[in-house]
């Protein structure tokens, strides 16, 4: 049964490689067998559309998102759960609830929000890549994530590092961003892998081709009047190839940080 189910999962990653290599047509016809039209699918690529800018436009939306994301979430999480205050469950429980509202719903309030900011601040309203990453630079999700992770740690090496003379910015710097590396991993991970595959947000706010993301050009070649999809699946491929980079190279933290361990 688990051979059934490996099968049935990885197929579509295969059929995607193989795809790339052949024409259109052989697509179309479901051929399983690799091709020898790789390059000519890539020079199509590069020809046909702004490959490189969408490219470099993701990356640049995905990184800022990250590690954006992993200070706001990590100080916020931190803050949470070492320091008491009253009021402090209840604001966690409005983040909590805010997951509830789907991005849908907010997209017109957005749009609107971003809308009027372009008219004092053109450099962060519509069509910008700042406009994208703002509204996804932190989740209710991830805030969640590092405060139920840093519940397990250890409280006792936060008091020695106060009693050594470390301020609280240092005791976050160099005792509790050490220690929480596997956390880190699995955060930036999902945070990464979410901003680059990223697509509804992107499609609303950005409106030129300059500024368009990795997966609003896989969208518009697929959306043509007579589409090439030996070139669709080329496209997909190297849109795959960075975020199962990161992956594979951070794993072991990222399997690590997800069970809350702590070293």
């Amino acid at each position: 049964m688990l051979i059934i189910a490996t099968i049935v999962s990885i197929f579509p990653f295969i059929w995607m490689i193989v795809s790339a290599t052949n024409k259109s047509v052989d697509v179309t016809k479901g051929r399983l067998l690799p091709g020898t039209h790789f390059v000519e699918n890539i020079q199509n690529l590069l020809t046909s559309t702004e490959l490189i800018p969408a490219l470099i436009n993701s990356a640049k939306i995905s990184i800022t998102t990250t590690i954006l994301s992993l200070v706001i979430a990590s100080l916020a999480g931190y803050g949470f759960e070492i320091y008491q205050s009253k009021a402090k469950d209840i604001v966690f429980n409005v983040l909590l609830l805010s997951m509830m509202i789907p991005f849908a719903a907010l997209m017109v309030p957005l749009f609107k929000m971003f809308g009027s900011i372009s008219q004092t601040f053109p450099l962060i309203g519509i069509d910008t890549l700042v406009a994208v990453i703002l509204p996804t630079v932190t989740t209710a999700f991830l805030i969640f994530f590092f405060r139920q992770s840093t519940k397990m740690f250890p409280k006792d090496i936060l008091e020695a590092g106060r009693i050594d003379g470390l301020t609280e910015l240092g005791v976050f710097l160099r005792i509790y961003i050490p220690t929480m590396k596997t956390t880190y991993a699995a955060a930036a991970i999902i945070t990464f892998m979410a901003s680059w595959n990223n697509y509804l947000w992107p499609l609303v706010i950005l409106q030129s081709l300059e500024n368009q993301t990795i997966p609003l050009l896989v969208s518009n070649l697929g959306s043509s009047y007579s589409p090439d999809y030996g070139v669709i699946m080329t496209a997909i491929v190297i849109a795959t190839l960075p975020v199962a980079a990161i992956f594979f190279l951070l794993q072991k933290h990222f399997v690590a940080g997800m069970m809350g361990s702590v070293k």
